[in-house]
């Protein structure tokens, strides 16, 4: 973020730069100094406009309408009597979007346009293009987008800004199309910084939080400094009446960045990273217990044997403070610290542990794919029938979203037409018995539904607790 611009807010047409093809921010002026950040002096002050801003930022940021067919089903009584019969109708989702590369790569929420079979991408100048999805990443929801352009021709860009100089009470803006009626900003502040709902989640999962007015349609919109730089891209609120409360959350520029650089470099999804360490967010018993005087950071309550943590010197009871020189106040900050570089990177960890802090580097590696993946749809007259399953590896897992210190087993990935969607299996579940029969790979799955059987005794893990079930088929 350019500081400058938080002091005369219309000084930024004439400091407004074009953009080069990888969305980043051209430097052709000196470095300035950094002024010191203050609440406006005067009434003349108080009448400064955003205008500046948005007629930078806004013409790149689009409106995205997505359409797939969906089978609804006649009426149950019927059915029994062989009367009736499913009727397909077609179910659409708006949303919005940001434009990053002058050739048309787009950034938007990945549940604007998941399961679309049509996604129209509506420009501010009122223009339509048909879009294909580059790449869909659901664990940061994120999808990039691609439309075709004419030849020769540039779109207006933002600035994707990942500098990290964000601060909680910096201005900002949200562009998006809300409920459908057309382009509409609004402004607020950065409200908080690296939040998520589970201080021990998943790194995809720190967002930008702002006061920021988001509303239904401006999903996959744009978030932007003073300088009309893009920091986030808004992705869903808390509210109890479905509008605006004041509570938004916009997914960060450094996960934007990967993904679009994953995308447009013909990735089919985004490694990340991993510390190979369990972490747990340092809570004000935690602290007591160490002899910490204030409840902050990560402890390192477990380690992969041999992974990246292990290797770099990192050992049970550390506490990680800071992740490349940045202050870590809980477990998903420092998973997101580690998660946004690229693997082969290096990553500096601050830890405390008896005697004082020490400075470690470790070689930012994706998550090990032992055992293999061996992937396969089930077929047959068992309750895993139309469930795709695969071996659970911590790179399985990270690709859930689930703790990969999971011990090994059978993970459900996806289900289709089948009795496993009968018998209620979901994706994300994890098979541990058959009959009896304990599941470790995806092998003993298939030798036990080999044997046919009119009962099945079904055990699977499913959110951290252990379901047991039985089916006669």
């Amino acid at each position: 973020m350019r500081p400058a611009a938080r002091l005369v807010l219309p000084a930024l047409m004439l400091m407004a730069a074009c953009s080069n093809p990888n969305g980043q921010s051209q430097a052709q002026t000196p470095p300035l100094a950094t002024p010191t950040r203050a609440v406006p002096a005067s009434a003349l002050s108080l009448k400064q406009s955003f205008a500046p801003v948005v007629r930078r930022a806004a013409p790149a940021v689009v409106n995205i309408s997505s359409k797939r067919m969906v089978r609804q089903r006649a009426d149950p009584f019927w059915e029994m009597f062989g009367m009736g019969a499913p009727r397909d109708r077609v179910e659409g989702s708006l949303g919005s979007g940001v434009i990053v590369r002058p050739d048309g790569v787009i950034v938007t929420n990945n549940h604007v346009v998941a399961g679309g079979e049509e996604i129209t991408v509506a420009l501010a100048d009122r223009r339509e293009f048909t879009a294909k999805i580059l790449l869909a990443d659901p664990r940061s929801d994120l999808a990039i987008l691609k439309i075709n352009v004419p030849a020769g021709e540039r779109l207006p860009v933002l600035a994707i800004d990942d500098s990290g100089d964000a601060q909680i009470g910096d201005l900002v803006l949200a562009i998006g199309d809300p409920f459908g009626v057309g382009q509409t900003v609004t402004n607020g502040i950065i409200s908080a910084l690296n939040r998520t709902a589970d201080p021990n989640g998943d790194a995809a999962a720190a967002y930008i939080q702002t006061d920021a007015a988001i509303n239904p349609g401006n999903s996959g919109g744009a978030l932007v400094d003073m300088d009309g730089d893009l920091i986030g891209v808004n992705s869903f609120i808390l509210s109890r009446s479905g509008a605006s409360a004041g509570v938004g959350f916009a997914v960060p520029a450094a996960v934007i960045r990967r993904v679009v650089e994953t995308a447009v470099g013909g990735g089919s999804a985004v490694v990340r990273p991993w510390l190979g360490a369990r972490l747990q967010t340092v809570t004000p018993e935690i602290a007591r217990s160490i002899g910490q005087a204030i409840p902050q950071g990560a402890l390192v309550a477990d380690l992969w044997p041999g992974g990246p943590a292990a290797r770099a010197g990192l050992r049970q009871g550390d506490v990680v403070v800071s992740v490349d020189g940045r202050p870590v106040a809980d477990a998903a900050a420092a998973n997101y610290g580690v998660g946004t570089h690229r693997p082969g990177e290096t990553i500096r960890i601050g830890v405390r542990r008896t005697g004082g802090e020490q400075a470690l580097t470790l070689r930012a590696e994706a998550p090990p794919a032992t055992p293999a993946r061996d992937e396969r749809l089930i077929r047959g007259r068992n309750p895993f029938d139309g469930a795709t399953v695969v071996n659970l590896s911590p790179a399985v897992a990270d690709e859930a979203g689930l703790d990969p210190f999971i011990p090994a087993g059978v993970l459900v990935l996806k289900v289709g037409q089948g009795l496993a969607m009968n018998a209620g299996l979901q994706p994300g579940d994890i098979i541990r018995d058959v009959n009896g029969r304990t599941i470790r790979a995806v092998g003993d799955l298939t030798g036990a539904v080999a044997q046919p059987a009119v009962g099945w005794r079904v055990t699977i893990e499913r959110g951290g607790q252990t379901v047991t079930a039985t089916f006669r088929i």
